[in-house]
């Protein structure tokens, strides 16, 4: 009787331990179910459909659609436009057409990789690219995009109230009023611009005299978009429109309406508005007046 206790007293722990054990396996078992249920977030956008910041496409090509242009794709991208039409000997008045392929890779380079667009666009390997090269042309300055497909367009001026505005000491104005609610940060994936509360069909101005070099919705993330070259260094965007009011190839004026101001491809009303430099976004704030 006391050898049968003893072993008795021997087993228990063990059979203890034994339970704690499976208890915890089960535990770690659901704690590891748990974090598998990660929410996908998609990298292009942040909370709202806000566009986010992309690194910019070192290798592949792209195919052109119908309505890019050149200045579209190098936004898009993450390229200064002018090396764009560079790399791929796109000469003024850089006519750029359904079919052609835009190469992101550094000249000489071997075979690149599928560039992966930020909107759903047709891409090919360079294998398949190959029978289809760019049209050739002579380097030459810069000067006035082309829609895909569409002969030059003529700098007309653009129709449209011009409000007297403020403008910074570096020649900028604040593209509308209303309430800063998003803010620039150069981490990349976050907001590349600033985000301006405002009414449903609010006046989106110019913030500097340029040319239309894009005005459409192709660009995920954006809505109705207005892009406005100023010079050959900077670029502005004015996203979510309602309605644009300017078309490709028109010049404005500082203070000028372009659009009104939408929900288009956003959860609210509000304008995103970049500054890119050399085709890198910048913060607007360090370019627009004090308020």
């Amino acid at each position: 009787m006391r050898l049968t206790a003893k072993l008795q007293r021997t087993r228990l722990p063990g059979l203890f331990g034994l339970g704690a054990m499976v208890f915890a396996v089960a535990l770690a078992g659901c704690s590891s179910t748990s974090s598998t249920q990660v929410q996908v977030v998609d990298r292009n956008h942040g909370a709202g459909g806000q566009a986010q910041q992309r690194p910019q496409a070192r290798g592949g090509q792209y195919i052109v659609q119908r309505g890019d242009t050149l200045y579209s794709i190098a936004f898009r991208f993450g390229w200064d436009w002018k090396a764009l039409a560079a790399r791929n000997n796109i000469a003024a008045p850089f006519v750029i057409r359904p079919g052609q392929i835009i190469r992101f890779d550094q000249p000489g380079a071997s075979a690149p990789s599928v560039a992966q667009a930020s909107q759903p666009a047709v891409v090919v390997p360079a294998t398949q690219a190959a029978s289809r090269p760019a049209k050739p042309a002579t380097a030459s300055t810069p000067s006035q995009p082309v829609t895909a497909g569409k002969p030059p367009l003529a700098a007309t001026p653009a129709p449209g109230k011009i409000e007297p505005v403020a403008r910074s000491a570096k020649g900028w104005a604040w593209p509308t009023n209303g309430v800063l609610i998003g803010k620039f940060s150069s981490n990349g994936s976050l907001n590349k611009g600033i985000d301006i509360a405002g009414e449903l069909g609010q006046p989106v101005l110019a913030a500097s005299d340029g040319s239309v070099v894009y005005a459409g919705s192709g660009l995920r993330g954006y809505g109705e978009l207005v892009i406005i070259k100023h010079s050959d260094t900077y670029v502005s965007a004015y996203g979510h429109n309602r309605r644009l009011l300017v078309r490709e190839g028109q010049q404005v004026k500082v203070g000028q309406t372009i659009a009104e101001m939408g929900s288009t491809g956003a959860d609210r009303v509000k304008l995103h508005f970049e500054i890119r430099r050399q085709g890198k976004p910048v913060d607007p704030l360090q370019y627009l007046p004090r308020r």
